[in-house]
């Protein structure tokens, strides 16, 4: 089955489970979330690896957090992990850590679909449309969930707004 299946993972594991926390909020579950993916992703691998793999896995990782969303209600018992997997070696470890905090207890105010537009935006710099496809959603309603969640992020933290760099395709 491989033809460069474990290639393409051992390239992206790093990025795919930091998107995948980013997500979740939780090791725990971006670990299961991730795993399932890659899984779908093997299964239609064929496929995927002939059409663009990046996308196919980033949308069978944002459906399955949304369909997880749907099927637990649970949103109000989310608890984020201290800590970010495969943390860098950045400049200054202290100013790094209050950040990671910040932008945790931050994105812990968001809905499921918020913090996923945001993480498909800000992180994986994608476009609204690219963002779009990979919900499956419209345009417009990516567009109103960002306007949403960043207006949450600057009522509930303001000090972000030093973290934030307008993403690809965002209006002047």
């Amino acid at each position: 089955m491989d033809d460069g299946f474990d290639e393409y993972v051992q390239a992206g594991l790093g990025r795919w489970s930091r998107v995948a926390y980013l997500l979740t909020g939780d090791h725990h579950a971006a670990e299961d979330l991730l795993q399932n993916a890659l899984l779908k992703l093997a299964l239609s691998w064929r496929k995927a690896s002939i059409d663009a793999p990046d996308a196919y896995l980033r949308k069978i990782l944002y459906h399955e957090h949304v369909s997880r969303w749907r099927r637990s209600h649970h949103l109000r018992n989310e608890h984020l992990s201290e800590r970010m997997p495969e943390q860098g070696s950045g400049h200054d470890l202290a100013a790094d850590a209050i950040r990671r905090i910040l932008l945790r207890q931050a994105l812990e105010k968001l809905t499921r679909k918020q913090r996923a537009v945001i993480v498909l935006r800000y992180f994986e710099d994608l476009s609204e449309p690219d963002a779009a496809e990979a919900l499956g959603v419209s345009i417009g309603t990516v567009k109103s969930q960002q306007s949403r969640a960043l207006a949450r992020l600057r009522e509930v933290a303001p000090e972000l707004h030093v973290l934030v760099k307008e993403p690809r395709g965002a209006r002047a």
